[in-house]
């Protein structure tokens, strides 16, 4: 870590040292990322359990900014299983977004880079390593086998394009071959009609800023839709909605799951829909997965002290409370983090063994995974980190 100054600035010659340094390391993963003719057999891998959809393994995704190295994933490791929907919960900023930015090869680049772990996609009869791909194969894949529905549509969306060309893209790239444009125009249309928007043919014409954000964010949806991904991502794909039409694209996107029986990958803060929506939670905090189970075993039996202020910070209905709970302190600073638990500093329910290094993970159940020490005299030991 670079000393800094009294009033929190690096010297000039910290901080040239730093870019020096961190363009070193990024050239080395961009060389690799960007040869050509790559064999298969360099990302082709096993997949630990073949009922799985996606493996995350010990991954590690870092960024290397001027003013240090921020670890904004480190060590990631859960599963996504065929046919499932996956809630991925935590605060702002602990490494949600960049975990399914990991998996679609989405980082900001050369800045942001996987430096450990595998990401195992199954893609029926094989697996592949997604950390390992080159671009061209990966081009093949994202949208095609793994599709995002990103958190704000009015960014995700071409504002120069028209809402039917945008989604004829999709359909023309992946699975255009053979058909022409009015058979890809007809797919658009069917998909359009198919999340829930009645004047198809209309919204076909319009442009992104002619239509309502629920559209937006329908039209978001069919866009990760169109080639029937065994994969979706949901980054907060209700952020920007009211109620009422939030419990519409959540029913759309529960619906169109068993249509297509593909796995969803759910990220939001709302423990709300969490409950609602996912059938397994993986709980984040700074980086890290600090708990993980059925959403039954997380909401009946939460371990964490984070997940337990979590449950205790949102509101009941039919219970008067005068102030709404909130977790005491702040992160730590992602880019030179603590060598003991992350949460140590503002947790209330501290035990003897915090003062050491980073908990490892301890077993509740087949199911129920946490990393704190408050577990360690029930189970004696833990497992991986």
């Amino acid at each position: 870590m670079a000393k800094k100054k009294a009033e929190g600035y690096l010297s000039g010659r910290e901080a040239r040292r730093i870019a020096k340094e961190n363009r070193r390391i990024t050239n080395a993963f961009e060389k690799q990322r960007k040869r050509k003719n790559v064999p298969e057999s360099e990302y082709l891998t096993q997949m630990a359990d073949p009922n799985n959809a996606v493996e995350f393994d010990n991954l590690h995704t870092y960024f290397y900014t001027d003013a240090g190295v921020v670890k904004s994933v480190d060590g990631v490791s859960f599963e996504v299983p065929i046919g499932k929907t996956v809630g991925v919960v935590g605060e702002s900023g602990c490494g949600k977004s960049v975990t399914s930015l990991s998996l679609m090869q989405l980082l900001q680049r050369p800045q942001g880079q996987v430096v450990e772990g595998e990401i195992r996609l199954n893609m029926g009869d094989k697996a592949y390593d997604v950390t390992k791909m080159p671009n061209e194969q990966m081009q093949k894949i994202r949208g095609n086998y793994v599709s995002m529905i990103f958190q704000e549509p009015m960014t995700s969306l071409n504002p120069v394009f028209r809402i039917g060309e945008q989604v004829d893209e999709v359909i023309a790239l992946h699975h255009g071959e053979g058909k022409t444009k009015e058979d890809i125009k007809a797919r658009t249309i069917q998909l359009l009609e198919m999340v829930g928007i009645a004047n198809s043919q209309g919204v076909y014409q319009m442009y992104p800023h002619e239509l309502s954000g629920g559209m937006r964010q329908r039209v978001c949806i069919a866009m990760a839709l169109a080639c029937s991904p065994k994969v979706i991502i949901a980054d907060e794909p209700t952020t920007a909605l009211d109620v009422t039409i939030q419990a519409q694209v959540l029913d759309l996107l529960r619906n169109l799951k068993d249509k297509i029986n593909s796995s969803i990958m759910f990220i939001t803060h709302d423990l709300g829909v969490i409950a609602e929506m996912a059938d397994y939670v993986v709980v984040m905090y700074a980086g890290r997965v600090v708990e993980k189970g059925t959403v039954h075993e997380i909401f009946s039996n939460p371990a964490h002290p984070y997940t337990i202020g979590l449950m205790a910070s949102k509101p009941v209905v039919g219970k008067q409370v005068d102030k709404l709970y909130s977790i005491p302190g702040k992160v730590p600073n992602p880019i030179d983090m603590p060598n003991y638990c992350y949460f140590k500093d503002r947790c209330e329910m501290c035990v003897e063994g915090c003062n050491g290094e980073y908990p490892c993970q301890v077993q509740l159940s087949p199911t129920h995974f946490v990393s704190c020490y408050r577990y360690y005299d029930k189970k004696n030991q833990g497992g991986e980190v």
